[in-house]
């Protein structure tokens, strides 16, 4: 049975993460992807690391079932055979830095102008205008520049998210924004021109704790793993180290958790902790009432506990050992890890989120750099 992309091309003038997360989401549900890259070493990813099988643990995240075809721009030779292919496209995706586009003539109004049924999709640090719009993007500045770093980590210190969370938030923009317009084409026949910021995406992310400081006046208290609005909410420690997750969030779960959890029901009705505005107030004091308890079973007998009481929670996980996420029970028990391949030999990957019953998602290899330019070439320049 085809993918629901089937028969779309889509090329991609990409590097980095943003675009190349959106093209690889288009990727597996079947659209042909055409990656675009510098001759050499192509796109800048690749060098990022050497630790997948002497491959970018990002570039092999972010590039399966891609064609890379290798094209100085720069060459008007290159660049009409770039066109050639652009003249077949369904969709060009391009995060080339701001003007670059429409200088090489592949702008949305020129090729839009030329071909009305194209997608086209630009992806930027700040967008088309505006007093940032040349300002660097990387990840970490947009997250500095949308709070993200004064929401993450301790009171005393401030910290990036572990994950590229801007580029992340662009990349999912773009192909859901991609996918609208597609099927706005099915009805109306017409493409459209697209523009995805990372900061705009992420200042969307930051939509609680904007709402919350435009109306407070003030940002939410930065907690660790807390909460800054509810308590028992952050991890625990039990007494053999192991790092057990709570997230109480209504009264009855916390009126339950004393009398079976912690062993005291008084402990619900205490002034200190008989409302959430109280739990906030004294949380120093409501974390050592539980340590005190947590603190005399290992982790086993805690989430035993947990799990009799119906008590949301959750293990800290590292990302490896026996309890680690690669190996998490819930990934092994729906089979989501598959392996593809690449010019390091067979890697890891995880099967997409987006499930079709019946339909397996298309998860091709990890192109080498230009490794399809001869066949791609060949291809458009006869049609």
């Amino acid at each position: 049975m085809p993918l629901p992309l089937d028969g779309v091309l889509v090329v991609a003038c990409e590097q980095a993460v943003a675009a190349p997360l959106a093209t690889r989401h288009l990727a597996d549900l079947g659209a042909r992807v055409i990656k675009i890259e510098r001759p050499g070493r192509g796109d800048f990813a690749r060098d990022y690391d050497t630790v997948v099988g002497g491959l970018s643990s990002h570039f092999v995240w972010l590039n399966r079932g891609k064609e890379s075809v290798t094209l100085d721009l720069k060459d008007p030779d290159a660049l009409a055979d770039l066109q050639r292919i652009v003249d077949k496209a369904d969709v060009f995706v391009q995060n080339f830095a701001p003007g670059a586009a429409e200088r090489l003539g592949l702008g949305a109004d020129e090729l839009r102008r030329e071909h009305p049924r194209l997608v086209h999709c630009s992806i930027s640090g700040y967008g088309s205008a505006g007093p940032y719009r040349d300002a660097k993007a990387y990840d970490l500045l947009i997250q500095a520049e949308t709070g993200l770093v004064t929401m993450t980590g301790t009171p005393e210190h401030p910290a990036k998210a572990g994950i590229p969370a801007a580029d992340i938030g662009a990349g999912m923009y773009a192909f859901s924004g991609i996918l609208a317009a597609l099927h706005e084409r099915e009805r109306t026949g017409e493409g459209t021109a697209l523009e995805v910021s990372l900061f705009d995406a992420l200042s969307e992310w930051m939509g609680f704790p904007l709402t919350y400081a435009a109306g407070a006046g003030r940002a939410p208290q930065r907690a660790g793993t807390s909460h800054p609005a509810i308590a028992p909410y952050g991890t625990f420690t039990a007494g053999d180290g192991a790092e057990v997750v709570l997230a109480i969030q209504n009264e009855r779960e916390w009126v339950r958790f004393c009398a079976e959890v912690l062993g005291d029901e008084a402990i619900a009705t205490d002034a200190r902790f008989a409302t959430g505005s109280a739990r906030l107030e004294h949380r120093d004091e409501l974390h050592a009432a539980i340590g005190r308890v947590f603190g005399s079973l290992d982790g086993e007998a805690v989430v035993a506990r947990l799990v009799a009481a119906g008590i949301a929670h959750a293990r800290q996980r590292d990302l490896v050992g026996d309890e680690g996420v690669l190996t998490h029970p819930q990934h092994l028990a729906r089979d989501r890890w598959r392996t593809v391949g690449s010019p390091g030999g067979e890697v890891p990957a995880l099967v997409p989120p987006i499930g079709l019953p019946g339909r397996p998602l298309r998860m091709g290899p990890i192109p080498d750099v230009g490794e399809h330019t001869d066949a791609v070439l060949s291809e458009f320049r006869k049609t």
